[in-house]
């Protein structure tokens, strides 16, 4: 695309322009020019200018539609200048945003920035179907939950007592060093779950990194496996879970810092947001902007989805 903008403040002035907005969308969802219905996939499609719709020639329900229409965005009343800049904003904020800034910057509800993140982080999910780390690849599993400090005292005696993670969520990461992390929520920590994961996501024969955690042992057939103890170590030359560690900490630097509280059943879309950034961390504003809005085609959640309830 020969104009984009390449700063926030020049996104702002761009996407301003209603017609910057529906000929960049427009460039992303059909980039070989030709406008495909998103209903009958017939291509004699007419521009309305005065709606900025596009019609299929063909009679059938739905004819009319909008560059939203099968996207994250489809059904949405907010306009794509406020669209295209959240989404600027989710993609590139290093610590995540939260739906109240997005409020005030917007001049929504936040309602509405609430359930418009959502579908950000909707396209920001990462496609790993049919491939898998090598090479050198860390595995690690973390907690995320309230702190004690910020706890009622009867609540932080029992956390202190050893129950520490009872009411926290699972989380494993698996890092390949050089390349990509890939995180999910986990039930549990035991052998079972964790080395499933591992064998999903780590193709046979890599160099596999872990702690001393007894649910990885096991995984020597496959894996040159090799573990690092943290109760004496953190680092044996090559063998650490650093990488993992960083990215842990990026993760509750932004739930702690920015989002504050996370339910546990939307904990994995926070997950899918910031290791879109850290697999990103190289690219530029504009590179991460462009790769967050290639993949809002075909997705689609809706209020009731997340919450359950009608909007």
């Amino acid at each position: 695309m020969e104009t984009q903008p390449k700063t926030l403040q020049e996104a702002i002035v761009y996407f301003a322009d209603p017609d910057n907005c529906l000929n960049y969308v427009k460039a992303w969802r059909w980039p070989d020019g030709i406008v495909i219905c998103p209903t009958c996939k017939g291509t004699k499609v007419s521009f309305l200018a005065n709606q900025r719709k596009w019609q299929c020639g063909s009679h059938h329900p739905k004819r009319q539609f909008s560059p939203k229409v099968g996207t994250i965005m489809e059904d949405s009343a907010l306009g794509l200048d406020k669209w295209l800049v959240a989404m600027w904003l989710v993609a590139n904020c290093k610590n995540g945003i939260s739906s109240c800034e997005i409020e005030r910057a917007l001049g929504i509800t936040q309602k509405s920035a609430w359930h418009l993140m959502h579908r950000i982080r909707l396209s920001m999910q990462d496609d790993v179907f049919g491939s898998r780390l090598s090479g050198e690849v860390e595995a690690d599993e973390s907690f995320i939950g309230g702190k004690a400090r910020n706890m009622h005292v009867s609540e932080r005696k029992r956390r202190i007592a050893g129950t520490g993670t009872k009411d926290k969520t699972a989380v494993m990461g698996i890092l390949e060093r050089g390349g990509k992390v890939r995180a999910t929520v986990v039930p549990n920590r035991r052998k079972g779950t964790l080395q499933a994961e591992v064998r999903k996501h780590v193709e046979a024969g890599a160099a596999l990194y872990t702690d001393a955690l007894l649910s990885y042992e096991g995984l020597a057939g496959d894996y040159a496996h090799q573990v690092v103890d943290h109760a004496v170590q953190y680092v044996d030359g090559r063998v650490h879970t650093n990488g993992l560690e960083n990215f842990w900490s990026l993760l509750k630097r932004g739930i702690s810092g920015t989002y504050v509280s996370v339910e546990p059943f939307h904990l994995f879309r926070y997950l899918d947001e910031q290791a879109f950034r850290f697999n990103n961390r190289k690219a530029t504003d504009a590179d991460r902007f462009n790769m967050a809005l290639r993949g809002i085609i075909g997705k689609r959640i809706t209020y009731k989805d997340l919450t359950g309830k009608e909007a």
